[in-house]
């Protein structure tokens, strides 16, 4: 099992090659001296020049590049020009918002997208399957944000049971910082939930016509049994390879409701980094997620053996 998770770690390394050359090329594709944005307006010709030299900004961009590679070897990301600090330090302050956002965004997203898909796939072509997928079809058209300010007028607003931004620490209390991020994470789920569910009700729509499922039934298995021990076992599958992607997607794709909601999270940062040209930030949150991304995949990977015993590691 170690040989395996080495070699799928080393097979995925080449990917997150990907989005890290294209964030590093096209951020330098965007009009205006880099050194001028960073410094404002006030800086003088002399003091641009001086930070144009220090950030390797004069070199060819290929040396720029490989220097860059060279540095993420030797875990050095250089530090942000506008926070002053490590870059490390800020993405490791900012990763733990981020991260409990998401896995309280994918358990909500899972609890809800598997129960309607299971009762969307029990229930196929009767009201309560049209109605349950037609919510999955709205769910998924919903903007994030837009989900996020209107979950606000309602529920913080009108109601008073959330407040309307801000975060809670979780060092000031497990229970405060969940209900400070109740709101987001709903916004965050409840949108992936319907993903979930329209891919758990086709997985099980797939497997349970199947002759080993209708002999379950024939030996008179209760029918509970057969849902979760025959059905959705079998149909786990694509569900988990979902499930992956979507904690991806709520690791990386966080911005908008980060920003609705004022967390102080990855996906705020990545915003402000990318509007002040911070390149060394920019490239130290694209690592993280990148790497976030490798680990997750991995970690799918291994579950697929646990759920299906054809699965072997070799």
């Amino acid at each position: 099992m170690i040989n395996f998770i080495g070699r799928r770690f080393l097979t995925l390394l080449p990917t997150m090659m990907i989005p890290l050359a294209l964030v590093f090329f096209l951020i330098r594709l965007a009009p205006g001296d880099p050194a001028a944005v960073m410094l404002g307006d006030n800086a003088s010709p002399e003091q641009v020049a001086s930070l144009r030299e220090a950030m390797g900004f004069n070199n060819p961009i290929y040396i720029q590049f490989f220097a860059w590679l060279k540095q993420i070897f030797l875990l050095d990301l250089g530090n942000s020009i506008f926070l002053k600090q490590p870059v490390i330090d800020v993405v490791l302050s900012h990763a733990g918002v981020t991260l409990q956002l998401t896995l309280y965004a994918l358990i909500i997203a899972v609890i809800v997208g598997l129960l309607s898909g299971i009762i969307s796939a029990i229930y196929r072509n009767t009201a309560i399957d049209q109605t349950v997928m037609i919510a999955a079809m709205v769910g998924v058209s919903l903007p994030e944000f837009w989900f996020g300010l209107n979950l606000i007028l309602i529920f913080s607003v009108g109601l008073g049971w959330f407040p309307v931004t801000g975060y809670v620490p979780i060092s000031e209390g497990f229970f405060a910082s969940l209900h400070s991020l109740t709101l987001p994470a709903v916004a965050l789920g409840l949108i992936q939930a319907a993903f979930i569910a329209r891919i758990t009700r086709s997985s099980m729509l797939d497997v349970i016509n199947e002759d080993f499922i209708r002999t379950a039934k024939a030996k008179g298995i209760p029918n509970k049994l057969v849902i979760f021990k025959h059905i959705l076992k079998n149909a786990m599958i694509p569900i988990l390879t979902v499930i992956g992607i979507t904690m991806a997607i709520l690791m990386g794709g966080a911005i908008a409701i980060e920003t609705v909601f004022n967390l102080p999270g990855i996906g705020r940062t990545m915003l402000n980094a990318v509007t002040r040209r911070d390149y060394p930030l920019i490239q130290g949150l694209i690592v993280f997620i990148s790497f976030a991304f490798i680990i997750i995949n991995l970690l799918v990977d291994i579950v697929y053996a646990f759920i299906d015993p054809r699965v072997k590691y070799k």
